[in-house]
């Protein structure tokens, strides 16, 4: 006789991965890491992620206090996108995952999909 037992999932941990699992949410945060863009230089670092999703995923991300919108230091109209402290923290975790993608995937796989 088999005895399974449901593995409890910390809330929190999946919460985190309900956030950054979301396709194009790792690499928006990625481009992030480097310093703030407007939208048009995130969508031309991004070129297979449509605006539309883009403009879904920056919104998440504002709503999680990931990113935050702000005005440019010549207070024009435009407005950058940028980490909040939040989201430089996840600097370490993008850096490990970026390690195990390096060890792990092949290029083959990479070209799947």
């Amino acid at each position: 006789m088999e005895i399974t037992q449901n593995k409890i999932i910390c809330p929190k941990f999946e919460q985190t991965f309900s956030i950054l699992g979301k396709k194009w949410t790792g690499l928006i945060i990625d481009v992030l890491l480097e310093g703030p863009h407007r939208f048009k230089d995130l969508s031309q670092s991004i070129p297979e992620v449509s605006d539309r999703v883009l403009v879904e995923r920056l919104k998440e991300l504002e709503q999680t206090g990931i990113v935050t919108k702000e005005l440019d230091e010549n207070c024009e109209l435009r407005s950058g996108y940028c980490l909040t402290t939040k989201g430089h923290a996840l600097e370490s975790v993008m850096k490990e995952v970026q390690s195990w993608a390096d060890e792990w995937i092949s290029e083959e796989e990479c070209h799947q999909a």
